[in-house]
């Protein structure tokens, strides 16, 4: 299939990076696939961007999800940014396996990047084939819409393609590619990038880009510079905590992982927890633990750190100042970072304007559970069981069962003090803690079936659940339980 333009299906591309950040990208086009076919499409997804769904069911539009046909207005390419991984600076990285088509403004009136992930080989793929295999594309459609439901920001996934071709790991594997909408595709990395080549030119035109892209208010700020640091810290703390009140593993942290936008991005070895433990690391590559559970809010202001270090010279022309400035507004994340755990966590437990006192009331629970290896989900669902009088799920998580009394016993009596009946707070609290997550065993055999059967059926029924993860469903008790007990310990990977 020649690679060409098309004038259907229309996609209102208004592509401002392509547009003004020459120097900050290589124009590039997709590989070429032998037979492309649209496995997935986001139709929900779809409405939100403005595109109609029907226009994208032929074979034009495996076309363009495979980056075989160019719709009018697309501008491909690969954007380049370094990045810190595991702690050591690669000077330069980019994108070695995605092309940027461009952006849209959705029906909110918000600018949105469409990009293609497993498209082939770019100018930074590092000797590597730029493919991606079907698993790994159906493992961050997954997470993308769990998170989405969950209300944690992320990029999604609007469309996977099956290439018709075959790429190559430990063995052979269907090819696939993804089609992943961003607010933006920013990293900390892109700043790095230039920084360390001295540009200061760039990071100034990168910083504007991004203020008026993402952090509009700030512009008339006295220093914009600094008020844009201080909004992309708070997003950044936030979206930590929203991870940690869900027991979600991002597994890579590395700086190009890291947006400024505030999105999750990158789903590779991620996971959600199910047995409660700070110490849970399940990626492959992350043999010391540096992006372990409870490592996760620290690693955010480490990034950080390293974004500020590339924003000193905008700061303020002295160098020492700079730094004493940047200092502080690093320093805040922390504070920033505590009061969103512990406002969503207090909420998980039907608490509102919670009290340090509240926080010491959260810390012994999630003690308890570490001590008797709980569930995390099941934990904070099942509390609203004990609201409404049943006292038994709960009991059968936890093996101390005289600690559970006392705590459950101070907890309600936390509870009166808001002056709500125990129902409106069940109430309130199953619209906060899921039921269904993506847990690790069941996505496993979702995409085992997928890859090896052909079969997207188990995959369809998890996809379902998780993008509704507060309703509960006669039959599916399979899906709230964690996994069996395994000698093996669960490992991921990050399907590169």
């Amino acid at each position: 299939m020649d690679t060409h333009s098309v004038a259907e299906p229309k996609i209102n591309f208004d592509n401002s990076f392509s547009r003004s950040m020459e120097g900050f990208y290589v124009p590039c086009v997709a590989a070429r696939f032998s037979a492309p076919k649209l496995t997935l499409f986001n139709h929900t997804l779809a409405k939100e961007l403005g595109l109609n769904a029907a226009d994208f069911k032929s074979d034009e539009g495996a076309a363009i999800f495979s980056g075989q046909a160019i719709p009018d207005g697309a501008a491909p390419l690969a954007q380049v940014y370094a990045g810190h991984q595991f702690g050591h600076l690669s000077p330069q990285l980019g994108d070695g396996r995605a092309l940027l088509l461009g952006e849209i403004t959705d029906t909110d009136g918000k600018r949105r990047d469409i990009q293609l992930k497993g498209s082939g080989p770019t100018p930074f793929s590092r000797n590597g084939d730029g493919l991606a295999a079907l698993g790994p594309v159906l493992r961050e459609y997954l997470m993308g819409e769990a998170m989405h439901a969950l209300g944690i920001p992320t990029t999604r996934a609007l469309a996977a393609v099956t290439t018709g071709d075959q790429v190559y790991r430990e063995t052979k594997l269907p090819g696939a590619i993804l089609t992943r909408i961003a607010a933006s595709h920013i990293r900390v990395g892109t700043f790095q990038y230039f920084a360390a080549r001295n540009d200061q030119d760039k990071v100034r035109q990168l910083s504007d880009y991004a203020i008026e892209r993402h952090y509009p208010g700030v512009q008339k700020a006295s220093n914009p510079y600094l008020a844009f640091f201080n909004e992309v810290v708070k997003a950044q703390a936030s979206l930590i905590a929203q991870w940690m009140n869900v027991g979600f593993i991002h597994g890579v942290m590395n700086t190009d992982n890291m947006t400024i936008s505030g999105e999750t991005i990158d789903y590779g070895p991620c996971a959600f927890m199910d047995v409660f433990n700070p110490e849970t690391c399940f990626s492959s590559i992350d043999t010391q633990g540096r992006y372990a559970f409870e490592q996760q809010p620290p690693i955010g202001q480490w990034n950080l750190t390293r974004l500020a270090e590339t924003l000193l010279p905008l700061i303020d022309e002295d160098e020492e100042k700079a730094v004493e400035i940047m200092t502080k507004a690093v320093n805040e994340y922390r504070d920033l970072y505590e009061d969103a755990w512990l406002t969503g966590a207090a909420a998980k437990i039907g608490l509102s304007s919670p009290s340090k006192e509240d926080q010491v009331l959260i810390l012994q629970l999630f003690s308890m559970m570490v001590s008797d290896a709980t569930d995390f989900t099941q934990v904070f669902r099942r509390l609203s069981d004990v609201l409404r009088g049943n006292c038994v799920p709960v009991q059968t998580l936890f093996k101390n069962q005289s600690g559970l009394k006392a705590w459950l016993n101070q907890w309600q009596s936390r509870l009166e003090t808001q002056h709500r009946s125990f129902t409106d707070v069940a109430d309130k609290i199953d619209r906060i803690n899921p039921i269904y997550i993506a847990r690790n065993h069941k996505v496993e055999e979702a995409l085992d079936a997928a890859v090896n059967d052909g079969d997207l059926t188990l995959f369809d029924d998890l996809l379902d659940l998780v993008s509704n993860p507060f309703t509960e469903r006669l039959g599916m008790d399979a899906y709230t339980r964690p996994a069996p007990e395994s000698t093996v310990p669960y490992q991921t990977f990050c399907g590169t």
